[in-house]
């Protein structure tokens, strides 16, 4: 099997587990895995990814461009670039339109403190007051990289958000990448509820 197939084998099956969970209606949502340092596998744009098929994840380079002429990827593309162009750790991008992430995100800033799970990040303790950073959207996917760099090299986030739009959440592998993700959404729920019951 080549590396391109394991790789679609993979994001099928997440693109699944995110629909199950309501993280990502119609068409919404982007999900890739690193092949190697030069290429990515990524859902091709306007595609349901709770019924994903192995032929609508197509390879990309790091600059976004389809190795296959014709072919069409994520308007988002450019986003998943930058993470693996940046981190040579990461090793798979996920991003979802969940409900909390979107409500909370044209809320304000997004803040987490005092919640055990932010250990499933790295962190040592529950007692840490984590910050989610919030970008305003853009249609301009180039020039929201450009808003979103500085911050990602200086903070190295758990994840970000686009405002009114989605999540960002990425690990070293495609199941790394949705337990964090998983967490991330958990996180972001607990704080839609905490609102509601304040």
């Amino acid at each position: 099997m080549s590396r391109l197939a394991e790789a679609a084998a993979l994001l099928v099956e997440a693109g699944q587990r995110m629909d199950a969970r309501n993280w990502v209606p119609g068409s919404a949502g982007n999900l890739s895995a690193r092949i190697d340092e030069e290429t990515i596998a990524i859902t091709r744009s306007g595609v349901h990814k709770g019924r994903l098929k192995s032929a609508d994840i197509i390879e990309v380079g790091l600059d976004g461009a389809a190795l296959r002429q014709g072919q069409r990827p994520s308007a988002e593309t450019l986003l998943h670039c930058q993470l693996y162009r940046l981190f040579p750790e990461v090793g798979a991008v996920l991003h979802g339109h969940s409900v909390a992430a979107t409500v909370l995100s044209l809320a304000g800033d997004i803040h987490f403190a005092g919640y055990e799970i932010v250990k499933a990040f790295g962190f040592a303790t529950h007692d840490a007051d984590v910050t989610l950073p919030v970008f305003e959207n853009d249609q301009d996917i180039a020039r929201l990289a450009k808003l979103t760099e500085p911050v990602l090299l200086e903070e190295t986030p758990i994840g970000y958000i686009i405002r009114g739009h989605g999540v960002y959440g990425w690990g070293s592998s495609v199941e790394h990448a949705f337990w964090r993700l998983e967490a991330l959404e958990f996180l972001l729920e607990c704080e839609l509820q905490r609102k509601r019951i304040t």
